[in-house]
């Protein structure tokens, strides 16, 4: 079986490393994107289902695959497999690219938005101001998607990314970041929705989200939005964003709420780090360890994630958690939620256990997917000279890890379901 963290040997110098990068595996496995998608399709002749919907896709006239996030060309090539002459065409924009047969693939920017991004955009908002009442639109929606997604409202790309950049540096955690991005796009909050109405859409989501909340998902392009433009000004305001972008102000746009734009849309989460953390509950306990999910939604500082993370788990307990951590940025070096939520409870963590975190969809701010935190990094960080205080206060966890030589590395993943932890700490040793 290919294994995805891919210097699993190098990392696994004991025996609790070993477990614990088995049971990281098995979270990564269970949320394979095009796994997901064949579970979730019912395909007789010419009937869909899905959750007990169904549609007959011989009644439109055409059948079009829109996918946007880090699980996009995943889930578009399973549909490609799937479907084959059904669809007519379509766009998938992802971080990365690939051969399809009825879709273009176009790989875009993450986190930031960007032209290449905007032109992508460009093409999809073209599709669906093409569609009508007799054709249906399979619209699959991932973690990734609000960058990737990118067609702003009264600014330029350029306003738009310093806008994400400053929000992402201020700590903003992703509910209040997407918020804001909703009413400032032409295309997220429901917008995807409004452009293709009188369309059916059908909508594959897939959840990297505290809660699974599908109007935060990619910020809900194809779901009626509940925020207001005034709940983007006090984002603003909050967190000084303005002042901090040198902007005098930000034309924010009110969402579609008139139902009738949604009353053709059906939603469906097909995946969610519940399901990663199902898995690998079930792969610590098969190795003998008590298991305790800590959260679903873990949040807040990254290195007081870390810290608290490390005091958690008691002899022979593996301690479960995912959520999306936020880093506020202080120093001037580079790294990632993930790396920095392991620096930081790299002091704190005892002898005997291990704090590891990993970014699902491979990419933790940077070409790595996270990094483990216990007694053996320590001793490597040391005899580098390296100093883990300096490195948290820089924000320079990258650095920190790729010289120690502890980083987890899985490459894109094609899935992203928030990011996944594990505090774990040794069984008792046997009695002779």
């Amino acid at each position: 079986m290919r294994r995805i963290v891919k210097n699993r040997r190098t990392l696994a110098t004991t025996s609790l490393r070993r477990d614990a990068l088995a049971v990281l595996e098995a979270g990564l496995r269970a949320i394979d994107t095009r796994r997901a998608v064949r579970a979730a399709f019912r395909l007789r002749g010419p009937r869909l289902r899905i959750a007990g919907r169904s549609w007959d896709l011989s009644a439109y006239d055409h059948v079009y695959v829109v996918g946007i996030g880090k699980a996009a060309y995943d889930a578009a090539s399973e549909l490609d497999r799937l479907l084959g002459r059904r669809i007519d065409g379509g766009i998938v924009l992802d971080v990365k690219s690939g051969p399809l047969r009825r879709m273009t693939s176009i790989a875009g920017t993450h986190p930031l938005p960007s032209l290449a991004n905007m032109r992508a955009t460009g093409e999809i908002v073209a599709l669906l101001k093409q569609v009508d009442s007799k054709d249906l639109v399979i619209a699959v929606v991932s973690g990734g998607g609000s960058a990737l997604l990118c067609w702003p409202h009264g600014m330029k790309g350029e306003a738009l990314a310093s806008v994400t950049d400053a929000l992402l540096k201020k700590g903003a955690d992703i509910t209040e970041i997407n918020t804001v991005r909703k009413h400032l796009s032409e295309i997220q909050g429901g917008q995807f929705a409004r452009m293709a109405y009188p369309a059916a859409v059908i909508g594959l989501l897939f959840s990297d989200v505290p809660g699974d909340d599908p109007g935060t998902i990619a910020s809900g392009p194809t779901v009626r939005d509940t925020t207001t433009v005034d709940d983007a000004a006090r984002v603003l305001a909050k967190h000084d964003i303005l002042r901090v972008c040198r902007m005098p102000d930000c034309q924010l746009r009110e969402t579609p709420k008139d139902r009738v734009f949604f009353s053709k849309v059906a939603n469906f989460v097909l995946m969610s780090n519940r399901v990663a953390l199902r898995a690998m509950e079930a792969e610590a306990r098969r190795l003998g360890y008590a298991t305790r999910i800590r959260s679903r939604e873990l949040a807040g500082e990254a290195r007081d994630a870390g810290r608290m993370l490390a005091g958690l788990p008691r002899r022979g307990e593996m301690v479960l958690a995912a959520g999306e951590t936020t880093v506020t940025v202080r120093g001037k070096g580079k790294g990632g939620r993930n790396q920095e939520v392991a620096l930081g409870a790299l002091p704190h963590v005892a002898d005997d256990a291990l704090v590891l975190s990993c970014a699902s969809d491979g990419i933790d701010n940077t070409p790595v997917a996270g990094a483990i935190a216990d007694a053996a990094t320590r001793r490597r960080a040391a005899a580098k000279g390296l100093d883990a205080a300096k490195a948290l206060a820089d924000n320079a966890s990258f650095a920190f890890f790729r010289a120690a030589g502890q980083q987890i590395v899985t490459g894109k993943t094609g899935a992203n379901v928030s990011d996944l932890m594990i505090a774990a700490r040794a069984k008792a040793k046997k009695k002779k």
